[in-house]
């Protein structure tokens, strides 16, 4: 990491709440992207999920085309793409396309999950015997190639042209949540971005992992990591205790199978937990940074201190859209040197 604070960005799910819908969860992505590009994120990436009726994110490249042209200078990407869902030359025709539109602030990260249940896995790609992820390289070769017009003379595929071949293709990116995509993104030379809100014990050995398997290349001469985190800040550290409520229920459900959409806190709080339920919720969100801007800024401060991390992808997620935004500024003040 340089001798800077870390940038700021932003990871949004679109998270559709109890009582909302699709359409009003997207129209709130419109005004955090706006209200966080003019307090100076640097980046702002959707994700991939599919059969989640609290999410409302299913398609990255449809969203990231409709929220850049709401917006004028905030990189937009895919934080991420699944790649296994997806044909290499789909993504590269979507993602050119998207470049060619928004020269120069366009991000396409790549990721290996399914970013669903096994069903909808099998439907998404019409296999029920391979899942698509032992062929992660090739298909991330492929994709590479069509973006970059880079396949070999021998290879099947050289006389294919992904249409249109942006002047300024897409940066790509390698998520992950485990040592797998950091080693690959670290012999690629591209810039990694870890999941701390997911996985958090194995952030510090995935990050290492990608230095010490970095070689430079035309991407990046020096190793570049992104660590996403789960932040809610508000004025106390009372309140975003009361706040955070809905996403520990939440968190709770989705890892016992049965994902539904965010709760209000107050029916959070009326939720009637067992004791395993509260230590299972607790364990699921402990890498969460929860509280007042000072507790923040010491949380993420201490984050990037252990990782090294270039910058911080910050994913809050909470029943009112008021308390969204207003978590959004309360970190960037809190992190102003970042955020400036």
């Amino acid at each position: 990491m340089a001798d800077r604070p870390p940038l700021l960005s932003v990871l949004d799910l679109a998270p559709v709440p109890e009582g909302s819908s699709p359409s009003q969860a997207l129209a709130r992505s419109v005004d955090l992207i706006q209200m966080v590009e003019d307090l100076g994120f640097t980046r702002y990436w959707v994700a991939e999920h599919h059969n989640m009726a609290g999410i409302a994110s299913s398609s990255p490249a449809v969203l990231i085309a409709h929220l850049a042209a709401l917006t004028e200078r905030i990189r937009i990407g895919s934080g991420g793409v699944m790649l296994p869902n997806h044909a290499p030359l789909v993504v590269a025709e979507q993602f050119g396309l998207l470049a060619t539109l928004h020269p120069g602030r366009i991000d396409l990260g790549l990721g290996r999950a399914p970013g669903s249940d096994q069903a909808t896995t099998r439907a998404l790609r019409r296999s029920h015997d391979r899942s698509g992820v032992d062929d992660f390289p090739q298909q991330l070769a492929e994709l590479m190639g069509f973006l970059y017009g880079s396949f070999p003379g021998d290879h099947p595929y050289r006389h294919i042209t992904a249409v249109p071949r942006a002047a300024q293709p897409p940066a790509l990116w390698l998520l992950g949540s485990s040592g797998y995509s950091a080693q690959l993104a670290g012999m690629l030379g591209l810039p990694f971005s870890f999941a701390h809100h997911f996985a958090p014990a194995y952030t510090e050995p995935a990050v290492q992992l990608y230095r010490d398997s970095f070689r430079p290349s035309s991407a990046l001469d020096a190793p570049y990591v992104s660590v996403g985190a789960a932040v809610l800040a508000a004025e106390s550290d009372e309140e975003a205790r009361w706040l955070h409520g809905p996403a520990r229920l939440q968190m709770l459900r989705l890892r016992s199978g049965r994902p539904q959409p965010l709760s209000s806190p107050q029916d959070a709080e009326a939720y009637p937990w067992t004791p395993g339920e509260r230590n299972a919720a607790g364990s699921f969100t402990s890498s969460h940074i929860v509280g007042a801007p000072d507790t923040v800024h010491a949380g993420l401060s201490e984050l990037a201190q252990v990782t090294g991390a270039d910058e911080l992808i910050v994913a809050t997620s909470t029943f009112s859209q008021e308390d969204r935004l207003r978590s959004y500024r309360l970190v960037a003040g809190a992190m102003s040197p970042a955020a400036a």
